[in-house]
């Protein structure tokens, strides 16, 4: 039980802090960037919420209707910016997590009271070959950001400013915040970083299943 609690606050710190830094992306970034950053903002507190330990938080039955409810939301923002030909790969894995967040809440309402996401006490409520087949993606993708990260030495006459230092846009809203270069906030690795943390809170959460 000790250990339960303690790897549901390590995922609640860990999205909270991505919820956190994707909010103050949303003040610096514009365009799609800044869409982008508030959905993965949504997602980050969401899942936290869901991962609070059992002892703090258990959701009443009608709870896991609106996790279901909020994501379902956030799947259709992210459907909406796939279709708009807005940064379609990062939309596609966006609305790929929204939606396993709504099956993950599906399952635990249909799991019944006391059932919680991200501890092993949950009773499976989830489609063994669709939580198989979105652990297979979320592994890959885990792999695949993990490699993005790995450091590699930069051509010559290369800088490292591209971009605008938004991950996905090319330009920086500075009027509002004073910061004429989006300093740390904007940095892509740290982007990378808070999505490679939500995907291994979405395979922890997964394997509950």
């Amino acid at each position: 039980m000790h250990g339960a609690a303690l790897s549901g606050w390590l995922m609640v710190a860990l999205c909270t802090a991505t919820g956190v830094y994707c909010l103050l992306r949303t003040r610096v970034c514009v365009g799609a960037a800044r869409r982008a950053a508030g959905g993965e903002a949504v997602m980050g507190f969401g899942m936290a919420s869901m991962a609070l330990p059992a002892a703090v938080l258990t959701p009443p039955e009608w709870g896991w209707a609106v996790y279901a409810a909020v994501f379902g939301a956030a799947a259709l923002h992210g459907l909406s910016g796939l279709f708009g030909g807005r940064h379609g790969g990062h939309h596609a894995h966006h609305l790929v997590g929204s939606l396993a967040m709504v099956y993950m809440a599906l399952a635990m309402a249909s799991a019944g009271p006391g059932a919680h996401a991200g501890h092993p006490a949950a009773t499976a409520g989830g489609v063994p070959l669709l939580t198989g087949t979105l652990l297979l993606y979320y592994g890959m993708y885990v792999l695949h950001t993990g490699t993005r990260l790995v450091p590699v030495a930069a051509p010559v006459g290369v800088g490292t400013g591209g971009g605008g230092g938004c991950a996905g846009a090319g330009t920086l809203n500075t009027g509002d915040t004073g910061d004429t270069g989006g300093g740390w906030v904007t940095r892509p690795e740290l982007a990378l970083v808070c999505r490679l943390s939500m995907a291994l809170v979405t395979v922890a959460m997964l394997l509950t299943l």
